[in-house]
């Protein structure tokens, strides 16, 4: 009896079941590794090698998810890959299928990155309401950077093909490396302090993440929102974000587009003059015309001085006529009463000479009898006087008599109102004394 025959696979079915084992025993992971043999396909596919210093593997990230990153590697470039182990099957090379890349570092650095931007936001230093609107016109264009960086001269080759008539000021500073944050806030915080300019650009050229990381400090968020200027921040590339291009008042994908964002063409400003001045012109021929129309009817209406002086005259001397017969009968007619009312009251007056003189006489009858009752009230009131200064209390206390009192006030007359040791109040002539009773005997009569 023969043996059944083993079986045989072709080597598609054998890579393939491969690449299926390869996928179910290692789900996505992160893998980090250095970059190497690059290369971006016309498909849009990116095609790589990663290594490290001991072993290498090949990787690809095709259209779909590399549309998506944020930056493309380079040559020696450290990174961290999203992938799928897998197997191409065609030339049977083990491989990375790359979901996501990002720098090697990346993933703290971009938490610390969404943990600030978050606490900011949170503080409304994003808010829109809180960014200024830049001016229409600058004269004076204030650059924080570096004097080295390739951002410096994109910037002032634009100014000069754009805007040669505004002036820059140069803040230097270091962009990128240790105590770069604070020296990029320093230069910011003069900029403001000295006001020399209208508007602030804070750029640098593109970079990876930790070239950026510079701007992604608190202190230059902060010290950007407090500046007196308006701040245009052009950092990086077009998909790079940075905490400062939050905090300032106004985003610019690169330096180049800042410096665009920040002046109008020299050419736009010329074109607006010359639109004014045409504008200006065409009013100024319209008022022209449309006060020599006012004045050739103004003329028509203009008579000879001469006339009119005369016209005037005429009036005058009727208004003149008019007054003084308005004025003239009623004084007539007022005199007229008057005179009647005179006549009338020298008829009704009555004579008052014999009613002046007994006035007189009563008056000095008056007077005399006043005087006489006056002498004898005078009289009476001095008999009087007499008879009270000898009713007078204090003429008998002078004469050695004394008047006593109890305690409440009260006069006693007779011996049984007085208690043996009592005291009683006697009121002499010249004061007074608080007498004790030390006894107390009838008077026998």
């Amino acid at each position: 009896m023969n043996a059944p025959s083993p079986t045989v696979i072709s080597i598609s079915a054998l890579n393939q079941s491969v690449a299926r084992m390869l996928e179910r025993s290692f789900p996505l992971a992160w893998i980090s590794g250095e970059v190497s043999n690059f290369t971006r396909a016309a498909s849009g596919h990116w095609y790589f090698t990663l290594k490290d210093d001991a072993a290498q593997v090949r990787a690809v990230m095709f259209r779909g998810r590399s549309q998506y990153a944020d930056f493309m590697p380079r040559e020696g470039d450290k990174v961290e890959v999203r992938a799928l182990v897998t197997l191409y099957a065609p030339r049977g090379d083990y491989q990375l299928n790359v979901e996501a890349i990002r720098r090697s570092g990346v993933g703290n650095l971009y938490e610390a990155f969404l943990q600030l931007k978050e606490k900011l936001n949170a503080e409304g230093l994003f808010d829109p309401a809180r960014k200024r609107q830049l001016p229409a016109f600058v004269r004076t264009l204030g650059i924080v950077t570096s004097p080295q960086a390739a951002a410096l001269r994109d910037v002032l080759t634009t100014l000069a093909r754009r805007a040669p008539h505004v002036n820059v000021i140069l803040y230097p500073t270091p962009v990128q490396g240790e105590g770069a944050a604070m020296k990029i806030a320093q230069a910011i915080a003069t900029a403001s302090a000295r006001a020399e300019c209208d508007v602030l650009l804070v750029c640098r050229g593109g970079g990876s993440i930790e070239d950026l990381w510079a701007f992604n400090h608190e202190i230059v968020a902060r010290t950007i929102a407090g500046s007196d200027l308006p701040v245009i921040a052009g950092i990086g590339h077009e998909t790079d974000f940075t905490i400062a291009d939050f905090a300032a008042d106004m985003r610019a994908p690169t330096p180049t587009a800042a410096a665009e964002l920040a002046t109008l063409p020299r050419a736009d400003w010329l074109a607006r003059l010359e639109s004014h001045a045409d504008d200006l012109r065409f009013a100024m021929k319209r008022h022209i015309g449309d006060t020599a129309q006012t004045l050739d009817w103004m003329s028509r209406r203009l008579i000879s001085p001469s006339a009119y002086i005369g016209q005037e005259r005429a009036r005058l001397g009727a208004l003149q006529n008019q007054m003084q017969h308005a004025t003239r009968i009623p004084i007539d007619r007022a005199r007229l009463s008057l005179t009647r009312l005179t006549h009338r009251w020298q008829n009704q007056k009555p004579d008052t000479r014999a009613t002046r003189l007994n006035i007189t006489r009563d008056a000095r009858s008056l007077l005399s009898g006043m005087q006489v009752q006056i002498r004898q009230r005078q009289q009476h009131l001095r008999a009087l006087s007499a008879q009270l200064e000898m009713l007078n209390p204090q003429r008998t206390l002078e004469r050695g008599y004394a008047i006593v009192s109890n305690e409440k006030g009260e006069i006693l007359r007779s011996p049984q109102s007085l208690q043996p040791r009592s005291n009683v109040m006697v009121r002499l002539a010249e004061g007074t004394a608080q007498v004790g009773i030390a006894s107390v005997q009838q008077q026998i009569e």
